[in-house]
């Protein structure tokens, strides 16, 4: 398993521990995160049933034996907490949009993981997760444009041009998102992303939560933080998966239905377009040199999934 994902097994065991040990702590749900009505009946009891499974579920991403049922486990959860947050998009799309694409994201990314730690990888599944996370950045760049003076609160004073960061975040987002969309530079992409948001843990909120000890919020917003880190770093480790994993699983393929292991759209089309334009007619002949030189230079074609 590369070691990006390893690292995202980490980070997404430890955040999703320490949220899990907040939740039992306060009795409660992790804030605007997780939205539940103060009108649910037993309302605390659930809340201390939400943080143990956090808390046995992330524990479970940290060995092999019980790291895919964890994330299958982590990712239900979390994909319940998408459902709950549809009805506020409904009710206000541009309030609600973050926390929905925010636990959309961590959900992909759960599942991108469930996916990669079976002993045989299918790839429809690593592109579904994958495609579902790469759909949230391109969201998460819109909240940055609809609300940048918030995200330039969040910017140390140390840092000049807090305006312009927000903005160029927001760009950001976007670009990572329709690399791995695309397949063009998803590798490039993805690990930028990743290194993006390991900073952000870095220099933004593991200050604030030195600033402010007492302040719960902070600590989920740390948390949450780590975590999708983790399912970033997740997603980049997919897009370096070993080849050999899938060769195994494709014993006896030919080389040309080996092409069909590229990342991305626009190599997945210049693949299909290539088995349109059979026969020996030139002008044929010379299409399908050049598509499937667009896809070798854009997304190679030694990609593993």
């Amino acid at each position: 398993m590369p070691i990006s994902i390893r690292l995202g097994r980490l980070l997404v065991g430890l955040a999703i521990v320490a949220l899990g040990a907040i939740c039992l702590r306060y009795a409660d749900f992790i804030m605007e995160w997780t939205p539940v009505p103060p009108q649910l009946p037993a309302r605390a009891a659930v809340a201390y049933v939400h943080g143990s499974v956090l808390i046995v579920a992330g524990l479970g991403l940290f060995f092999e034996r019980t790291v895919r049922l964890a994330a299958l486990l982590l990712g239900s959860v979390w994909l319940l907490w998408t459902l709950v947050h549809v009805p506020r998009v409904i009710a206000s799309w541009r309030t609600g949009l973050g926390g929905l694409v925010e636990a959309f994201a961590l959900t992909s990314g759960l599942f991108l993981l469930a996916v990669v730690a079976r002993p045989t990888v299918k790839r429809t599944e690593v592109l579904i997760s994958r495609y579902c996370y790469a759909f949230c950045l391109p969201m998460l760049g819109v909240v940055h444009f609809l609300y940048p003076d918030a995200v330039a609160n969040f910017i140390p004073k140390w840092i000049p041009a807090h305006l312009f960061w927000a903005y160029f975040t927001g760009v950001a987002f976007w670009a990572a998102g329709l690399a791995i969309l695309s397949g063009v530079q998803a590798r490039l992409g993805s690990r930028l992303l990743a290194i993006m948001l390991s900073s952000w843990v870095l220099i933004l909120h593991i200050p604030r939560v030195v600033a402010a000890v007492g302040d719960r919020h902070e600590w989920d917003t740390l948390f949450l933080a780590v975590a999708q880190t983790g399912a970033a770093w997740i997603v980049t480790g997919s897009l370096e998966r070993l080849q050999s994993l899938l060769d195994a699983n494709r014993t006896g393929h030919t080389s040309g239905k080996a092409a069909h292991n590229r990342n991305g759209i626009l190599a997945r089309v210049s693949v299909a377009l290539c088995g349109t334009l059979t026969g020996s007619h030139p002008t044929k002949a010379a299409i399908r040199r050049t598509a499937l030189q667009v896809g070798d230079t854009f997304c190679g074609t030694s990609s593993p999934i």
